[in-house]
């Protein structure tokens, strides 16, 4: 699938390289200063359902649009599309010139999609939004090659949740949660002396929840845009090496090198800590199990976390660019990020609306954190590369190479791809 995907990226681009005339190019582009005066016709949105609660999403989607097509006379086309199988239909469609004028992505599709030429550029029309409220690491999966292709509408922030309970068994105080490395080391090695494993590691998962985090806060970075491979320098080696301590000091569980989660051992209080995000806390109010804390990203060079974050695009070929790119502008304004989050219980990308969390103590803790929140791998290939870093990473907790010839290994997997 994912093969198929990369190859109709480029069979759409040339398709769309070709369907374009001089002066059709010309006729794309924006005037700077665009408003909702001059706004006319109809757009098609798509979106992916974001809760469990079809009734009230459908209520909040239709008081934005109905607000949308009275300030700017546009006429909404709303479609709801699964997460299953989404980047080929928003493909096929595109290629098709049927799609929609505006859809939802994350972090991996988008710089796939602006690389190759299937995105509106943005900034033409954001002279008079207001950028300055939106927290800047929201803006960081927006960008590829330092143009503006989308607006966040949701963020995630991942930190580390201890038990309560554990915290004050191994002699330690909730309200002194450790900030960097050497700090949950100590806490580690107290946690297992006294039969606690000090964390979950899912393996088996993405690596944007196990080894990018410590690559980041190590100063590190998995590659550039340019294509410059780092995940094997200083930092990088940095990161394989606390990952592999981690696991062969026996601070997670054994079957930390495939594992997709440890609920179970979180849940039945036999593990300190454990990252999550609002999904995390969310979970853990509703089974009223026992009490925990939330702690602030770990720092070691930097302070830095991993979140993903939800964005709004418009296809290159819409029919319809100020009107798509209007809505967009709209539908991440503070007041629609409001009515969107509150539903949802996402994080908002603006600093102005985390007022909704004003009386939900965990989640208002949370949005303080996204400052810190990298979205992943920005780069076409973010996603293709995971795996070939995954396989060296669970090599090295096996045994079978040390934490540099790990790094070295992945390094020479991802420039095996990219080049």
């Amino acid at each position: 699938m994912k093969k198929f995907s990369l190859v109709l990226l480029l069979l759409l681009f040339g398709a769309l390289i070709a369907a374009c005339s001089d002066e059709g190019a010309e006729g794309d582009k924006p005037k700077e200063g665009t408003s909702e005066e001059g706004l006319s016709g109809e757009i098609t949105v798509w979106a992916h359902p974001f809760t469990g609660d079809q009734e009230t999403e459908g209520v909040m989607w239709n008081e934005i649009i109905a607000a949308y097509e009275e300030e700017t006379g546009v006429k909404v086309n709303f479609e709801q599309i699964p997460w299953a199988n989404r980047d080929q239909k928003v493909l096929t469609a595109l290629a098709a010139n049927n799609g929609p004028d505006v859809f939802y992505v994350i972090p991996d599709q988008m710089p796939q999609y602006a690389d190759a030429g299937m995105l509106l550029e943005l900034d033409p029309y954001l002279e008079d939004n207001d950028m300055d409220d939106f927290v800047d690491s929201a803006l960081v999966s927006t960008t590829w090659k330092d143009k503006v292709y989308g607006l966040p509408i949701l963020q995630e922030a991942y930190t580390y949740l201890y038990n309560v309970d554990i915290v004050k068994a191994i002699g330690e105080d909730p309200a002194k949660l450790p900030t960097t490395w050497d700090e949950f080391e100590a806490w580690a090695v107290k946690a297992k002396e006294k039969g606690y494993y000090a964390t979950s590691f899912q393996g088996g998962g993405s690596m944007n929840g196990t080894l990018y985090p410590f690559l980041w806060q190590a100063g590190g970075d998995v590659l550039t845009a340019d294509n410059e491979v780092l995940i094997n320098n200083e930092a990088g080696v940095e990161a394989f090496e606390f990952i592999n301590k981690m696991y062969q000091e026996e601070w997670t569980p054994k079957d930390s090198i495939t594992a997709m989660e440890h609920n179970a051992l979180w849940d039945g209080g036999k593990m300190l800590s454990v990252q999550g995000s609002g999904i995390s806390v969310s979970r853990m109010l509703g089974q009223d199990t026992f009490e925990f804390v939330i702690a602030p990203p770990l720092k070691n060079k930097k302070q830095v976390t991993y979140g993903t974050t939800g964005m709004f695009v418009a296809p290159i070929n819409t029919d319809n660019p100020d009107a798509a790119a209007e809505f967009i502008k709209v539908m991440t304004n503070a007041e629609n990020q409001r009515k969107f989050n509150t539903v949802t219980q996402y994080i908002p990308t603006r600093e102005s609306a985390k007022d909704i969390f004003g009386d939900q103590k965990y989640m208002a803790q949370l949005a303080t954190y996204t400052e810190y929140a990298l979205p992943g791998v920005i780069h076409p290939e973010g996603r293709t590369i995971m795996p070939l870093i995954q396989a060296e990473l669970q090599t090295m907790m096996e045994g079978k190479k040390t934490p540099k010839e790990a790094a070295d290994a992945a390094a020479e997997a991802i420039k095996a791809k990219v080049n």
